[in-house]
């Protein structure tokens, strides 16, 4: 067999892949939190939106019905990404009428996530965040073949219910021919405490899941990001910033970005 040949993005020091083995997990959230986090820690931060089916970051950065410039260099074109709180923002939501359904057979998918990772202006990036659908299908397995990763942070919430899928792509980023490391489990919404009671702890969704999946794989558990009445209406408005409003919140995503640091 032969080897795989993976790209290398220049001027990119790491690129860290966000999965989940099943959507409704708050993956999105967590790849934005992630990169807001390193930016406000002063890493040069970029964030990809690679989930092609239901791409979030327009609405997430409030950018509905924008489309980036695009810039000659060396003779060749380039997007050039928004960048909103210091953030390098990319999408496919950038370029479709995110109101239809894309109907994309999987070849179309992978090209058009291999053309927003090459063909974007990226410049030096110490991370680039890259946010991919649920699952494990074309779209992961192009990233894994074809581009140089440093690893991948798995998203899963406290239920047992949602474990199974997760393992799937678990198993998936540890594949011997095409794999990556896999560096952390993240749990979100793994309690609800309300903002103005800071000491109270609900487990609506479960309890114990993430430090399940982290004991069976041998794999740290990163991080368990709490929610709160106010994160819904924040992520809908596209007020991103106010994410960390609350230090309860600030913190779980503060210990998330050490643990990414230090595996650098």
């Amino acid at each position: 067999m032969n080897p795989i040949v993976k790209t290398k993005l220049p001027n990119i020091k790491n690129i860290i892949i966000v999965a989940s083995g099943k959507g409704g997990v708050g993956k999105s959230t967590v790849a934005v939190g992630m990169a807001m986090s390193l930016a406000m820690e002063g890493y040069a931060t970029g964030l990809l939106d690679a989930d092609i089916y239901g791409p979030s970051i327009p609405v997430l950065f409030n950018l509905q019905g924008q489309q980036p410039g695009v810039e000659e260099h060396n003779g060749k074109n380039f997007m050039m990404p928004f960048i909103k709180f210091g953030i390098k923002l990319m999408s496919i939501g950038f370029y479709i009428d995110t109101k239809q359904a894309i109907v994309w057979r999987g070849p179309r998918a992978s090209s058009g996530v291999s053309q927003l990772l090459s063909e974007t202006m990226w410049g030096e990036l110490d991370y680039l965040i890259i946010d991919t659908p649920p699952g494990t299908g074309d779209v992961h397995i192009t990233l894994l073949q074809n581009f140089e990763t440093s690893g991948v942070v798995v998203v899963t919430t406290p239920q047992h219910l949602a474990l199974s899928d997760v393992k799937k792509a678990i198993d998936m980023y540890h594949d011997k021919q095409i794999g990556i490391p896999v560096l952390g489990i993240v749990e979100n919404m793994a309690w609800f405490t309300p903002t103005q009671h800071p000491d109270e702890q609900y487990f609506l969704f479960g309890k114990g899941g993430g430090e399940e999946l982290a004991k069976e794989f041998n794999i740290p558990l990163l991080a368990q990001i709490p929610m709160n009445e106010k994160m819904c209406e924040s992520c809908d408005a596209g007020r991103m910033n106010e994410l960390f409003a609350d230090e309860v919140v600030k913190n779980a995503f503060d210990k998330l970005t050490k643990s990414i640091i230090k595996q650098d």
